[in-house]
C-alpha cells in the first residue's frame, strides 16, 4: 500500500511565523506520514503536528532547545514501503555533502535534512537521494516558502514535488524575509 508522505523543514514557529500557513496544514492532514527535519523551535508545535497528523516523524535541529531534544532525536531512521529513510537536521556544506551522506549513511535510501532553507534534490554516488524541503516559513533567498511530498511505494520513491507557498504580503514575515 502506498503512503503519501509530507516533508518540511525549518518552521521556526513562531519566531518567523505565528503559524504554518493554511496550504500547509491541509496537506498535513492529508498526508499519512509528516516528516520534519528540525529547526522546531517551539515544543507547541510539534505537539500540534502530532495532533493534526496521522503519523509524524521528527529530529531536532540547532534552534531546537532542550524540550524538543527531550522528545526528539538527533538522528531518526525509518523503513516506509521498503524504503530506507534517514532525517537529520544539519549535513555541513553544500560542496561535497552527497559524498559525506554516502559514508554517514551507509544503509540509506533517502535521506532528508533542513537547515539550509534552500530545497535540495540530489542523487549521491552510492544512489542515494537527498532531499531538502526547504522552508515553509523562511524563504531566504528562496522565491517562495516551500514543503515537499512524495509517495512511497513498494520500494519506490515516486511523484516527488517541491510545493510553493503564496507569499505573504504586506504580513510581517514577508518583511523579514526579503
Amino acid at each position: 500500500m502506498a503512503t503519501r508522505l509530507l516533508l518540511m523543514s525549518d518552521t521556526h514557529v513562531p519566531r518567523r511565523a505565528r503559524q504554518l500557513p493554511e496550504q500547509l496544514w491541509q496537506a498535513v492532514e492529508s498526508a499519512d506520514l509528516v516528516l520534519h527535519a528540525g529547526d522546531w523551535v517551539n515544543l507547541a508545535l510539534h505537539d500540534e503536528l502530532s495532533r493534526r497528523a496521522r503519523a509524524l516523524l521528527g529530529v531536532y535541529g540547532n534552534n531546537d532547545g532542550q524540550e524538543l531534544r527531550a522528545v526528539l532525536p538527533e538522528i531518526a531512521t525509518e523503513t516506509i514501503e521498503g524504503i530506507r529513510f534517514a532525517m537529520i537536521h544539519e549535513t555541513g556544506a553544500a560542496t561535497g555533502r552527497e559524498a559525506r551522506a554516502d559514508a554517514a549513511f551507509p544503509d540509506t535510501d533517502v535521506l532528508v535534512f533542513g537547515h539550509s532553507h534552500i530545497p535540495w534534490d540530489t542523487v549521491s554516488p552510492g544512489g542515494m537521494r537527498l532531499l531538502n524541503p526547504g522552508s515553509p516559513t523562511d524563504r531566504r533567498r528562496q522565491p517562495a516558502g516551500t514543503y515537499l511530498t512524495a509517495i512511497a511505494d513498494a520500494g519506490v520513491l515516486r511523484e516527488v514535488a517541491l510545493v510553493p507557498l503564496p507569499p505573504r504580503q504586506g504580513s510581517e514575515l514577508d518583511r523579514v524575509s526579503r
